[in-house]
């Protein structure tokens, strides 16, 4: 019963990359980025707004911190991920998205003074094998001559922001409740997003869209981070951050099914090495560190 809240979790973060894919041309990139949030907020306020402004005083020092992490994990890395969607496929999300424990462990080294193990670097080769792989088609060397596909190069960057942003929400360690913490990153993700909206050719919420948005912001923003700090409460962070592997299968399936996305060989091979990499990496770098605290999945 207790892994029911982070498979939960899981299986609606791997629904939102679907979402992604569904909103290309359907609502801007620009736009579900800022509603996202907005709505999100919007719903926590009645919630969180009177514990925030009670305290305030311990609150406003962490500010700036606050407001780094809004820019790495709701805004660069969502906005990203939405102008991806619009030349990647759903299973690239999902697979590139998962290298974040990798991005992390690596980024760890030089600001939480954490020292590589050779466990992790065997998963880190065979992870970003596997990706190389994948991302030819097979043929790695294509990459040398013809690079990434556009969408990919920007996941990638994705990936790196939020990597950085769970390092620095572990290094910095506010002490602030969770759900303030997100708020309050919200309302600074909100406010970044503003320019972003209004650069868009349209700002319009069409019905088609509506749906996607609302997934996106009640279901992705906050159903999801409760089930998935419940399940921390009840099984701890490692025992929760190894079910986060599950979601490039949940992704691959459901992308197959509702998008007709195909499967090659390439995909099997390099999404298998991605993914026993990772889990590679996890076994050895969890029992020295804990994984993602709790809000540094509500990003996803």
């Amino acid at each position: 019963m207790p892994y029911l809240f982070p498979l939960f979790a899981v299986i609606i973060w791997a629904g939102n990359a679907l979402i992604n894919k569904l909103a290309v041309g359907v609502i801007e990139p620009g736009a579900i980025s800022f509603y996202r949030w907005f709505f999100a907020v919007l719903i926590l306020t009645p919630f969180v707004l009177k514990p925030m402004i009670r305290n305030r005083r311990t609150i406003i020092p962490h500010l700036p911190k606050l407001a780094a992490l809004a820019l790495l994990g709701m805004v660069i890395f969502q906005s990203l991920a939405y102008f991806a969607a619009q030349s990647t496929t759903a299973t690239n999300i999902a697979l590139i998205s998962s290298l974040v424990p990798l991005i992390s462990m690596f980024i760890s080294v030089p600001l939480l003074k954490q020292p590589l193990s050779k466990l992790g670097l065997t998963g880190a080769v065979i992870s970003f094998s596997g990706l190389l792989y994948m991302l030819s088609k097979g043929n790695i060397g294509a990459i040398v001559h013809q690079g990434i596909n556009h969408g990919d190069a920007l996941l990638l960057l994705a990936a790196c922001s939020y990597a950085l942003y769970s390092v620095l929400i572990k290094r910095w360690q506010m002490v602030i409740s969770v759900w303030i913490s997100v708020y309050v990153q919200g309302l600074f993700a909100v406010l970044f997003l503003l320019p972003i909206l209004l650069s868009a050719p349209t700002i319009h919420i069409s019905h088609a869209a509506w749906p996607l948005v609302m997934y996106a912001a009640i279901g992705a923003s906050l159903f999801a981070p409760w089930a998935w700090i419940k399940g921390i409460n009840l099984l701890g962070a490692d025992k929760n951050a190894m079910l986060m592997n599950l979601m490039p299968l949940f992704v691959a399936i459901a992308a197959n099914y509702f998008l007709n996305e195909q499967f090659y060989h390439y995909h099997y091979i390099g999404g298998s090495m991605v993914i026993f990499g990772v889990i590679l990496a996890q076994l050895k770098f969890n029992k020295k560190a804990q994984a993602h605290t709790v809000i540094a999945e509500t990003a996803t």
